[in-house]
């Protein structure tokens, strides 16, 4: 069923970084939700009212507030699709994070207030009129809600988005919780100990609202700043180190602005005795690579590294041997020396992750005291970066 609605309404499906494209898929899932949703909600609202559950009449709300979200969720499609302008230079992408935040805050308040529904029910139990219909209701919601969290997912993990990965998990938290419903009128039914229907929309309460605090967690992540994925990283430097000529590649930096608005900056080693012209020439070939192929706007900073002399090969092979066993998170770069009368300047950069925790001085000691394993005429020179990949 996904497949086929996705043929029928949306044009260059696989072009996902196109912000059309991804405004189609946005508009065709936030209107999908939104008739399942109020069907939903109409149905169960019924049922809830005739019956009187306050578990399924908080149920028939919350599909209310989906059909909500599926909205804020199309207007966000809508708004990130809109081209960079003098005032937004990067475009804007991240209406689409800000919408799918949107969307797990009305997940929370609606966990807070089935909660507080719940706990009148416990207090003041109320009769629940059980029959067919009410059982029928709640297991064609069951059904629906998980066919939308398939649906939300397999387009969440089409386009990479952060927002429907949200949608899919809250219509998750709706298969259960109104399967707990249809437990709970069950027991109800059975033992008319009608407390029960309190208790357990209590506890569904309290799970939509552990898993809302998760998933705000995650749909802020992209908006401070977050880790880029290790395939994605491997795969541009991968990349670039296949082109000839390329040593090395080092500084990595990822800016995240929004799905189809990624920029990054690179280090790229070249031999130090290569034409700059040819190397000028290669730097932006691999840049215009990436924005036809990738869609990546690429900045290249190159860095001609002196290659042939053994002295420097044999000492930085030392020193990134010495700096793994230290700690393998650690690394090293643009190692040159400079000769003095006295003593000899290795001059190097040393790359260690975000939070390092470990001492800068002890660092800088051990390798100094490495170098000087090599030649004790060595003064080490290190200057220390924090990673951003």
């Amino acid at each position: 069923m996904t497949e086929l609605l996705i043929k029928m309404f949306i044009k260059n499906s696989d072009d996902t970084t196109n912000p059309s494209v991804r405004r189609a898929y946005g508009t065709m899932a936030g209107i999908v939700g939104i008739i399942c949703n109020v069907f939903l909600f109409t149905t169960k609202y019924i049922i809830g009212t005739i019956s009187g559950s306050v578990a399924i009449s908080a149920d028939a709300v919350n599909n209310l507030s989906d059909a909500s979200s599926n909205i804020i969720t199309m207007i966000g499609f809508k708004l990130s699709s809109k081209k960079p302008d003098k005032d937004h230079p990067y475009g804007h992408g991240r209406y689409e994070y800000i919408s799918g935040l949107c969307v797990c805050v009305i997940i929370l308040s609606i966990g807070l207030s089935l909660a507080r529904e719940s706990l009148v029910k416990i207090i003041r139990p109320r009769i629940i009129i059980f029959n067919k219909a009410l059982i029928l209701v709640l297991v064609i919601s069951i059904i629906v809600k998980a066919w939308m969290m398939l649906f939300n997912t397999r387009i969440g993990k089409k386009i990479k988005s952060d927002t429907f990965k949200a949608t899919a998990k809250d219509s998750r938290n709706d298969v259960i919780s109104t399967t707990v419903v249809l437990i709970s009128s069950i027991i109800c039914n059975m033992t008319k100990i009608y407390r029960i229907d309190g208790i357990m929309g209590f506890l569904v309460a309290a799970f939509i609202i552990i898993s809302g605090i998760e998933l705000v967690k995650e749909t802020l992540s992209p908006l401070i700043g977050r880790v880029p994925d290790s395939e994605f990283v491997k795969n541009i430097a991968d990349k670039v180190c296949a082109y000839e000529g390329v040593i090395g590649v080092h500084d990595l930096m990822i800016h995240d602005y929004g799905p189809g608005y990624c920029f990054v900056t690179i280090h790229v080693e070249f031999p130090a005795d290569m034409d700059v012209v040819e190397a000028h020439d290669m730097v932006d070939n691999i840049e215009k690579d990436f924005i036809n192929n990738e869609g990546i706007l690429l900045t290249i900073h190159y860095d001609p590294v002196a290659t042939g002399d053994e002295r420097i090969e044999i000492l930085k092979k030392h020193l990134k041997d010495k700096i793994r066993q230290y700690d393998e998170d650690l690394s090293i770069h643009d190692l040159r020396i400079v000769a003095g009368k006295e003593h000899i300047n290795v001059v190097f950069d040393c790359v260690i992750p975000p939070g390092y925790s470990g001492s800068i001085d002890e660092l800088k000691e051990y390798l100094q005291k490495s170098a000087k394993e090599i030649d004790k005429r060595y003064n080490t020179i290190i200057k220390i970066e924090q990673s951003y990949i």
